[in-house]
């Protein structure tokens, strides 16, 4: 039976520096493995009660067992303390807290202490890999890495990366792409994070920044910082835009993305199993972006709302299935690419739409303010939507509408006031007769008239305006007035105490 002063005292190093060579760690940290297998095999000899610890020295590979006592005053474990008297005794200058050790005799490493020893230094030799995988691999998220595949689970792909593994999840790879076992392939890190079962490195094929880096790779302008990638949208395996932007006149960034007869965009497209990538010029100015963006197809007109984040694209009629594209691919992308929420219709529809608006105006003047089809005209034209915005505008801006003196403006603001309010308090006196509910005119973003247009629908109750569906909200108070997001919002917000009314009785349970 061999014992610990058996072991030569040089070999012990040399294993240690074969281990530490073998897994790529620290020859201390294999040491420091050992030196805990010889103590747990040390303590379950002289018992586990005891505070042993084993010693290994760097230079010379000696082992030592060393039993520790606290020196202690009251003692509360006589296994690991020792009175203030008697270490005193051992050594006149120990002090309570000191540590007094006494050294044992070499053990026998049976088989069930070899094998104990061995599992110690095998899970010490796994964390400290772990560590490293973790510390190696954290900091490279964003980056591109080139992998072999070591298997295909339900989609999931593991990938060996040498000195780790990375998983690329199903959601995360080239819809339609076939990877085998031993196919190389390269891949984005866009997570890395420490896990029980150890450090987990995803990666992802379909992410946006993959693109960007596989140009960054191709493209030496890019690299050097002389082209920037503004934005990136993909819907990948099928189609992509990236937005340029040449930090230096004399460089065309499109022309540099393509390279010498598209060799440099071909080279991502390959690697992207065929996705076709649009290159468009970035531009500060958004209404601009956006026609680019939308790219092949023509733009005629861009309408932008500011406050809403919301863009209508006018388009030529025969633009209209390019501007949009397959299943709507191309103004999803370009909406991805540009933050903006894009409405594609045509110049006919525009124009219909817009005649339809005119109309409506003209008459709502025409009849509000009794005047007739030339003064309505002129209101339109010069962009007043509704009495409320004749009444609520100085008399001199008024005036300054052609045709208009400050007179007919006066008498027009005090037409406008006058309809204002005797429609008011018509409005008011139906609304009592209607009996609409508190909750219902306080609704945010109704007003009188809608209030009282729903009424008359007989949407009454907050929940009978909860029951409504967007479209239907808009058809009973005027589309003209409310789009679709302020409906939806008005009716969430009277959804609200549908769930606090299921969340409470769930809360007196598990108060119980």
């Amino acid at each position: 039976m061999a014992t610990t002063a058996d072991i030569p005292r040089l070999e012990m190093l040399q294993v240690a520096d074969m281990v530490a060579r073998e897994k790529g760690i620290e020859r201390e940290e294999v040491l420091e493995a050992m030196e805990q297998a010889i103590q747990k095999s040390g303590r379950a000899k002289y018992g586990l009660e005891h505070d042993i610890r084993a010693e290994i020295d760097r230079k010379t590979g000696e082992i030592k067992l060393l039993r520790y006592m606290q020196v202690a005053d009251p003692i509360e474990n006589e296994n690991t303390q020792v009175p203030l008297v008697e270490a005193q005794r051992r050594n006149p200058e120990a002090q309570v807290g000191d540590f007094l050790t006494d050294e044992l005799p070499p053990i026998d490493f049976g088989r069930v202490a070899a094998q104990t020893a061995k599992q110690v230094i095998t899970q010490r030799m796994r964390e400290s890999e772990r560590k490293r995988q973790y510390e190696e691999f954290k900091d490279r998220i964003g980056e591109i890495v080139s992998g072999v595949v070591k298997r295909v689970d339900y989609g999931n792909i593991t990938i060996d990366l040498q000195r780790a593994e990375g998983v690329i999840r199903r959601d995360e790879t080239i819809p339609r792409e076939s990877l085998r076992v031993n196919d190389r392939v390269r891949a984005y890190i866009f997570d890395v994070r420490e896990e029980p079962r150890g450090p987990q490195i995803f990666l992802s094929r379909s992410h946006p920044q993959f693109m960007a880096k596989l140009f960054m790779q191709e493209v030496p302008e890019i690299y050097d910082n002389i082209i920037e990638i503004k934005a990136v949208a993909r819907d990948p395996g099928s189609r992509a835009k990236i937005a340029v932007l040449s930090h230096d006149s004399s460089i065309d960034p499109i022309g540099a993305c393509v390279g010498m007869r598209g060799s440099r965009v071909q080279a991502v497209v390959q690697e992207l199993q065929g996705e076709k990538v649009d290159i468009i010029p970035w531009s500060s100015d958004t209404a601009n972006f956006i026609v680019n963006a939308l790219a092949p197809a023509e733009v005629s007109k861009v309408l932008m709302d500011e406050e809403k984040n919301k863009t209508e694209v006018v388009v030529p009629d025969d633009q209209l299935s390019l501007a949009i594209g397959r299943r709507g691919q191309n103004v999803k992308l370009a909406s991805q690419l540009t933050g903006w929420e894009i409405d594609i219709m045509t110049e006919t529809e525009e124009s219909e739409r817009r005649q339809k608006e005119t109309r409506e105006r003209t008459e709502l003047f025409k009849e509000a303010l009794d005047v007739d089809d030339v003064i309505a005209h002129l209101l339109v034209a010069e962009g007043y939507g509704s009495v409320e915005d004749v009444s609520d505008t100085p008399v001199e801006d008024l005036a300054t509408v052609e045709g208009f003196d400050e007179e007919i403006a006066t008498e027009l603001q005090r037409r406008a006031r006058e309809f204002i309010e005797k429609r008011d308090a018509e409005l008011a006196t139906r609304l009592e007769a209607l009996g609409i509910s508190e909750e219902v005119r306080n609704a945010e973003g109704l007003t009188l008239a809608m209030i009282v247009a729903l009424g008359d629908k007989g949407v009454k109750s907050l929940d009978d305006l909860a029951d409504l569906a967007s479209d239907e909200l808009r058809e009973i108070v005027g589309e003209s007035t409310m789009d679709n997001d302020t409906a939806n919002a008005i009716i969430m917000k009277a959804r609200e105490h549908w769930f606090a009314d299921e969340a409470a009785p769930a809360a007196e349970a598990a108060k119980a």
